[in-house]
């Protein structure tokens, strides 16, 4: 077992030569410092407020000392330190950029002491009311500085979902305390935002006396060191917003539906989520605030399509993207397609493509090629208007828009007209919901849909047909050749042990995929990392790397990018003896409520897949296997376990799906995790529509499946028949044996799960 020796170990090895770590490097960390100036978006800047102009700053808001770098739950990174506005800020001081206003910092830094000596560690500071200092110590403030900047956080976890109430999506009291109160001695004012989510900006964004504001997300632990950056002008904010910011939270089309019922969630509003309801329903356009790809910059740009054409079904843009300001920088460009509304009903635009430029100093230009398949853009038809359950595109004309954000962008003169209707792909019905009665329409208005009992099945497995050698042969000396021998020399005790996670418990808090002594298999270590290497402070101090989090990486633009933060932390993961990096989460953000929107992408299922696809890639260069999750419809995180979300199946392949497939057919991560919910009345670990058929089999997946952790309520002999090959962290060994007994699950059911898992190890990175 000498091959896989480095799953033994529970304490982290150094990559490096002379006990060199990698593990929270100076590298990774300066990593981390660049994505995050990658991904702040400017949302406003009146009058050129930014970037400052040296002198004095009022640095306001207990987030300006007490940097959020990430959310909790699975998103949680033990870092050995997180750098706040403020050490951002001295460090700028200590350049002779600006300086701080003493008092007012020594005011915050006392609160926060004085906050820990009361409470304790266990009761965090992001959850404490936002002091106001006294007003002598604002006036004074006011007297001494020519600016002034307040930070206001948001924090959410795993496991619960936001509220559309003050304190979370709407400004709290204490907040609007502090603003009033700066804003009675201030007139030029700096809003920064460390969130993870959207909220409502409207006070924000009317108040004449805040003339800029910078969303800085939650930005990883140089996030300070990142924002102090962008408001000194170190660097231009170049990010550009992946989500629609509506004007008030009634106004998302989920908003009424998403906690009705802790039993169920019907996404009325079908393909219409995010920008795709906004820019295409009547009267939805003027509800936005900031619309979905928009960000400002510190300079300006001229974006042109100077050439586009058609060829093999792919579509290709030329443009050229020119510096017009005075600052360097960096721009997105934006590529969308208009299809005709034809028997099926479109949204008025979709993101096909984008690029990000390189830096570009004044009057710098640069050419970009953007390339996209017309029919990964076809509708599904899954009432059968023009052919049923089938990829169609619709006769009309298909126009193309390049610029800067979905509403800021050009008709090209080229478009695509097709006469007649077009199949691309006759597939079968799948995952179909049995009782969602209605859905939105392009025009606004609702169609009903069928309904009925559900009902599923499972497929019957043939026998792998490998013989067990005469002489035992060890998983070390295996090869994809041998496996199926391999397998046949495992009992039937065995193969029920090797679909279920082991107890042992590691340094990361998260059970081992199994292992088998016998024949010297190892158990695999699991660990979270949507924004870094999980590893839990009580088995020692091992500190990673916190990166910025999903929607901040997403709001870059950039999947090269994205691609190094992949690599970086799956070093991190294999230092420390982690096999399987369960990373990276691609949900959907249907709603700005969900609790763990900060661990997904984006609104959008080709930002999501892109950026997904690229963190695979980044990882699995690094022999550790991706996990892509969850999969799928995991949109809420209150009652995640029995809730089911009911969806069409044309939303579900457009949208909810559409970022795993992308992820899958470009990227092939080796592993995927069902999710905790229920789609459509089956738990998707259980359903072998979406599993076997979807995944596997129209999608070409060839890795191994695992279940979230400890979701209650699950039929793990459904999860076998399902195709999901392993339950985690642990599973019902008793309740297998006696399905096994009663011929409810052959042994070929298992040696088909066995069969990927062991597939998977034989990739992982070893000694």
């Amino acid at each position: 077992m000498e091959k896989y020796a480095s799953f033994k170990h529970m304490a982290p090895k150094a990559l490096f030569g002379n006990g060199v770590r990698a593990t929270g490097n100076a590298r990774h960390r300066y990593l981390s410092r660049e994505a995050a100036r990658e991904c702040m978006v400017l949302l406003k800047n009146t009058g050129g407020a930014l970037p400052l102009k040296g002198g004095k700053v009022a640095l306001f808001g207990k987030n300006s000392y007490e940097l959020i770098a990430g959310g909790g739950g699975s998103g949680t990174v033990t870092t050995e330190y997180k750098a706040s506005l403020y050490d951002g800020f001295s460090d700028k001081e200590k350049e002779g950029k600006i300086s701080l206003f003493k008092p007012l910092s020594r005011f915050y830094l006392d609160k926060a002491d004085a906050f820990r000596q009361t409470a304790g560690e266990k009761v965090k500071y992001i959850y404490a009311k936002e002091p106001t200092p006294p007003k002598k110590l604002i006036s004074d403030a006011a007297k001494a500085c020519a600016a002034a900047v307040i930070t206001i956080g948001r924090y959410s976890r795993e496991g619960g979902d936001r509220e559309a109430s003050p304190g979370d999506y709407y400004l709290g009291e204490d907040e609007i305390k502090l603003i009033n109160a700066v804003c009675e001695s201030f007139s030029d004012i700096t809003v920064v935002l460390n969130i993870g989510s959207a909220i409502c900006c409207e006070e924000l964004e009317k108040n004449k006396n805040i003339k800029a504001i910078l969303c800085a997300w939650q930005p990883g632990m140089e996030g300070g060191y990142a924002a102090a950056d962008i408001l000194c002008g170190d660097a231009d904010p170049c990010g550009k917003l992946v989500d629609t910011f509506a004007k008030d939270y009634k106004y998302y089309p989920s908003a009424a539906d998403y906690k009705k019922s802790p039993l169920y969630m019907d996404y009325t509003e079908d393909i219409y989520v995010g920008y795709r309801y906004f820019e295409t329903i009547p009267k939805a356009a003027d509800k936005v605030r900031y619309e979905f790809g928009f960000g400002l910059s510190y300079t300006t740009f001229d974006i042109k399509g100077v050439l586009a054409g058609e060829e093999d079904g792919y579509i290709t843009v030329a443009a050229t993207v020119t510096n017009t300001g005075k600052y360097d920088g960096k721009e997105v460009v934006q590529l969308y397609l208009s299809a005709p509304q034809g028997k099926l009903g479109k949204p008025a635009r979709e993101l096909c493509a984008f690029k990000k430029t390189k830096l570009l100093r004044p009057g710098e230009s640069q050419a970009l090629a953007l390339r996209f398949k017309l029919s990964d853009f076809a509708s599904f038809d899954d009432l059968g208007k023009i052919k049923k359950s089938a990829y169609v595109l619709e006769k009309g004309e298909y126009s193309l828009y390049l610029g800067a954000s979905v509403r800021k962008c050009e008709k090209l003169g080229f478009s695509v007209k097709l006469s007649k209707d077009i199949i691309c792909e006759k597939l079968t019905s799948r995952c179909r919901p049995f009782e969602l009665k209605r859905r939105m329409l392009s025009d606004g208005k609702y169609e009903k849909l069928p309904t009925g009992k559900v009902t599923f099945g499972f497929d019957k497995h043939k026998p792998l047909g490998g013989r067990a050698p005469k002489d035992t042969l060890y998983f070390e000396d295996v090869t994809e050749d041998h496996i199926n021998d391999f397998i046949a020399q495992m009992t039937d005790e065995e193969l029920i042990h090797m679909v279920s996670g082991t107890p042992n418990r590691t340094y990361t808090d998260d059970s081992c995929f199994p292992g088998l002594a016998r024949l010297h298999v190892p158990d695999v270590p699991t660990a979270d990392g949507p924004a870094g290497l999980r590893i839990e402070p009580r088995f020692g101090n091992v500190f990673t790397t916190s990166f910025p989090v999903a929607t901040a990486q997403a709001c870059s633009w950039d999947p090269e990018l994205v691609e190094r933060i992949g690599a970086a932390g799956a070093i991190e993961a294999r230092e420390n003896n982690v096999g399987i990096f369960l990373t990276p989460a691609l949900n959907i953000h249907r709603d700005p409520l969900c609790g763990r929107n900060f661990e997904y992408y984006s609104e959008d299922p080709v930002i999501a897949g892109t950026m997904a696809a690229a963190q695979v890639r980044g990882i699995q260069s690094q022999k550790t296997a991706a996990s892509a999750k969850h999969f799928a419809v995991n949109s809420k995180e209150d009652d995640r376990f029995h809730c089911d979300s009911r969806v069409s199946e044309r939303a579900l392949r457009e949208i909810y799906l559409k970022g795993f497939e992308i992820c899958v057919k470009t990227a092939q991560p080796w592993t995927v995790m069902s999710s905790y919910n229920v789609l459509n009345g089956v738990h998707t670990s259980e359903s072998r529509d979406l599993l076997q058929g979807i995944l596997r089999g129209e999608w070409g997946f060839s890795g191994m499946v695992t279940s979230d952790w400890n979701g209650p309520d699950r039929n793990q002999v459904n999860e076998v028949r399902a195709g999901n090959d392993v339950r985690m962290s642990r599973g019902f060994p008793e309740k297998l044996a006696e399905a096994m007994a009663s011929g409810e699950l052959k042994r070929a059911d298992f040696e088909h799960c066995v069969k990927r898992t062991l597939l998977t190890y034989l990739k992982l990175y070893n000694d």
